[in-house]
């Protein structure tokens, strides 16, 4: 039952009455997006983290063909959740929510060993701050990149057992240099909150440049010791950032 709490004036018959402040309810709708060379399987120990603790989680599988195209099936997957957002992106995925992220519905953002460029930057101008990680990559005559599955473990998911790492390998997504060549026009970081988790073992971006952009974008920011796949390797410390971001995001 709500009760009101009045103060009556000494004088005469003013009577103010105030509701009880309602407690905020954190946001229940985590949307995540997967980066390179990797799909939206990748999610699936987050995933059922998240559903067990009551969130509602979509995946979003983005084409990998542009930046814009990822962007409007991120988009579209914001739009279908039904409410506040909780917007989570891998590696290049954190392109993709950088720009996406500026939708109304999108409360906070959460960068997993992710890519955080302002707008008008080149990605390849944001590595080039720091010495890059390795980057042995496979490119098709018509332009898209897959990494070398002979190293393809190594340079991305060096924490995980062989035979997952193999796999990931084999049912890599090949991604557009067009997308990769993609430039954010609006950086949602600048003006939503955010949280960045931190692989300090990465193998495919350098954990000193995950660093920076943290700080950056004024991130609160967590380090796992992980590889570049560390969404994989250590859901439940993913999930323990998503769920800071969603009850400390205002709907």
């Amino acid at each position: 039952m709500n009760r009101l709490f009045c103060t009556f004036a000494a004088i005469g018959s003013v009577v103010t009455c105030l509701a009880p402040a309602q407690a905020a309810e954190p946001v229940r709708n985590v949307v995540l997006v997967h980066g390179a060379y990797a799909d939206g399987s990748g999610w699936r120990g987050v995933s059922d983290i998240l559903t067990r603790d009551g969130y509602k989680v979509t995946i979003v599988q983005e084409p990998e063909t542009s930046l814009a195209d990822d962007v409007a099936a991120t988009q579209r997957a914001i739009a279908q959740s039904g409410g506040p957002v909780i917007l989570v992106g891998h590696s290049y995925g954190g392109v993709v929510i950088t720009e996406a992220g500026n939708a109304p519905e999108v409360k906070a953002l959460v960068y997993v060993a992710a890519l955080a460029p302002d707008a008008r930057e080149k990605v390849e101008e944001l590595r080039a701050r720091f010495a890059p990680a390795t980057n042995h990559t496979i490119k098709s005559p018509d332009g898209f990149l897959t990494l070398d599955p002979a190293t393809f473990r190594a340079d991305f998911a060096a924490d995980l057992p062989a035979a997952d790492a193999d796999f990931m390998a084999r049912s890599q997504v090949p991604v557009s240099t067009k997308a990769l060549g993609g430039i954010v026009t609006a950086a949602a970081w600048r003006s939503k909150p955010s949280w960045y988790a931190v692989a300090t073992e990465d193998g495919k971006i350098n954990p000193d440049l995950e660093r920076f952009m943290a700080k950056r974008a004024g991130s609160t920011k967590m380090e796992v010791k992980g590889s570049h796949a560390v969404y994989v390797s250590q859901p439940q410390a993913i999930v323990n950032l998503i769920e800071t971001a969603a009850n400390g995001a205002i709907k």
